[in-house]
């Protein structure tokens, strides 16, 4: 299960490629997963923190980059001001780069005009437009504050030699039997699966097939047949439940021997 973490968070697309919305995303080097062998990770951290750690190991494994600096705190006083995800050494090209590490699960709304509004949670509380501002006002401004720039230069970061990046990667869900929703500039190798609403998902179009509800620390790997399926009748059960609380769940649906779907079941 760690390993296929890993593997899942690295065939994960980039949300777009070179600089877009005025944020360049990081260009993450090809990993060789030969003789890998990761590191535990806590397990009662969420999902964002496993990334993480995630993200450090294969760059560590990899070897393009040092990490100079992982997950700090910036405080003024006893006040916490923001948190750096990372910043590297280039060792080929002499260079700092900051990178914030964002990975999200994206339901795309086609009813919205604007492709950079369309993207949002499961339960339309995550808006990716939202953390886009947050990356380019907060996150990527904390390094020009006074507290930020003496821990970079406590690790020596050439401050007038320092990039900013993030490695944003995403997996998108577009509506069920929709034809394909126009992102552009957005990456369509992003799109891995569908919502679609619960009393569509009541419709006899699938009950012959088995279902499971993956905990969140597996939403990043694909479907697989080593898990305990349950029958349509029974998973309503379950979802409806979800439903009441308010609270999308990711679903795979298995067609037939490794043939697999993932989507969203949403409340709203």
């Amino acid at each position: 299960m760690l390993n296929d973490m890993f593997i899942g968070f690295n065939s994960t697309p980039p949300l777009w490629s070179g600089t877009q919305f005025g944020v360049g995303q990081f260009d993450f080097p090809s990993v060789d997963f030969e003789n890998f062998s990761p590191k535990s990770i806590p397990g009662n951290i969420r999902l964002g923190h496993k990334m993480e750690h995630v993200f450090a190991q294969l760059i560590e494994w990899e070897g393009s980059y040092e990490i100079l600096l992982q997950n700090i705190s910036i405080k003024n006083g006893k006040n916490t001001i923001g948190e750096i995800d990372f910043v590297l050494s280039d060792q080929k090209r002499d260079s700092f780069l900051h990178v914030e590490l964002t990975y999200k699960f994206y339901i795309i709304d086609p009813s919205i005009s604007e492709p950079i509004h369309r993207l949002m949670g499961p339960n339309r509380r995550d808006m990716f437009f939202t953390k886009l501002e947050k990356i380019k006002k907060e996150q990527f401004a904390l390094v020009q504050k006074e507290e930020a720039r003496q821990k970079l230069l406590e690790r020596n970061v050439d401050l007038e030699n320092l990039e900013q990046f993030v490695c944003y990667k995403a997996q998108l869900f577009q509506p069920y039997e929709s034809e394909k929703v126009h992102i552009r500039p957005l990456n369509n190798a992003c799109v891995v699966g569908h919502w679609l609403r619960f009393k569509d998902f009541e419709g006899s179009a699938f009950s012959s097939y088995q279902f499971y509800i993956p905990f969140k620390q597996e939403w990043v790997i694909a479907p697989h047949e080593n898990v305990q399926w349950s029958s349509h009748f029974e998973i309503l059960m379950e979802i409806n439940l979800r439903m009441i609380k308010q609270n999308a769940p990711m679903v795979w649906m298995r067609k037939s021997q490794n043939e697999f779907e993932k989507f969203f079941v949403v409340w709203w």
